[in-house]
């Protein structure tokens, strides 16, 4: 079937041509072989229609390699795993910090600071080599939604204005350097033109290239635990309210899992899944 002339509907209603060559990035993304991604592909080719949504390639996908490999299927669930973080957007700001906890970050979440002209609560607060930044964190629950330029405009002022108080007080110990954006979807092309502009560094699910917040994950193996194709959303949000976050921090602390009542057979699948998911990175 000739796929270049199918119209796809992304989540934002935008109405855009089928790529053959996303649809395989994405899968090789997961670590799967090639022989898997060429099964995958071919069929959800034969599946293909005018007007198919994004949402229902990307189901269609998603079943064929929990089919696999359950781990496989988690990794390719990694974007839809951080909109299920919400509603609040509390475990977003606690998954940022491990992102640069694991970076080399000393993090500190939920931090009232007095700035200059008021006080400002703080969504996470990194110090490395003497050095401070404030990060905060835009999580979107619903896909399509980007940032636009009110958010840095905004966060640029907050971090302007603790910046003038933090470097003021010796007391402190270090200098507040940088200020973060950091949101689970898109920034807008002025968002990043304001952003660059004033000295902001911005992290979203694929920006900068090579290193937005996607790749950093896959390199960390940093997976939330709502990437597991195993636990129930009951289960998930469970953890998450006892601020496991982390698929990393479920294994070394099973005593959630018995907690939950899950059995013996479940927990060790759950583990197993887990365990080859954090030790499976892209390189």
């Amino acid at each position: 079937m000739e796929t270049s002339n199918i119209d796809v509907i992304k989540s934002s209603g935008e109405k855009v041509k089928f790529s053959l060559d996303k649809l395989r990035a994405s899968l090789k993304r997961t670590g799967a072989d090639t022989e898997t991604i060429n099964q995958i592909i071919d069929k959800v080719r034969d599946e293909l229609y005018q007007g198919i949504s994004t949402k229902e390639i990307y189901n269609r996908a998603f079943a064929l390699l929990k089919k696999k490999k359950s781990y496989l299927a988690s990794k390719y669930k990694l974007k839809k795993a951080i909109y299920e973080l919400g509603p609040t957007g509390f475990p977003f700001e606690r998954f940022v910090s491990a992102v640069f906890k694991y970076s080399g970050y000393d993090t500190e979440v939920g931090k009232v600071l007095q700035g200059h002209c008021v006080k400002h609560e703080i969504d996470v607060l990194a110090h490395k080599n003497h050095e401070t930044s404030i990060v905060e964190c835009k999580f979107h629950s619903e896909q399509g939604l980007n940032c636009n330029v009110k958010i840095p405009l905004y966060i640029n002022s907050r971090y302007q204005d603790v910046k003038t108080h933090w470097n003021a007080n010796p007391k402190n110990g270090t200098q507040l350097t940088n200020g973060w954006v950091v949101t689970n979807t898109r920034f807008t092309e002025d968002a990043l033109q304001y952003g660059n502009c004033c000295g902001l560094n911005l992290l979203s699910w694929d920006y900068p290239k090579n290193n937005g917040l996607k790749d950093r994950i896959d390199r960390l193996g940093l997976y939330p635990i709502t990437v597991s194709t195993l636990l129930t959303n009951r289960e998930k949000q469970f953890l998450l309210s006892r601020d496991v976050v982390l698929c990393r921090e479920l294994i070394n602390d099973v005593f959630f899992l018995d907690h939950l009542g899950v059995s013996e057979v479940r927990k060790q699948r759950i583990l197993n899944e887990i365990k080859q998911l954090c030790q499976t990175q892209n390189q």
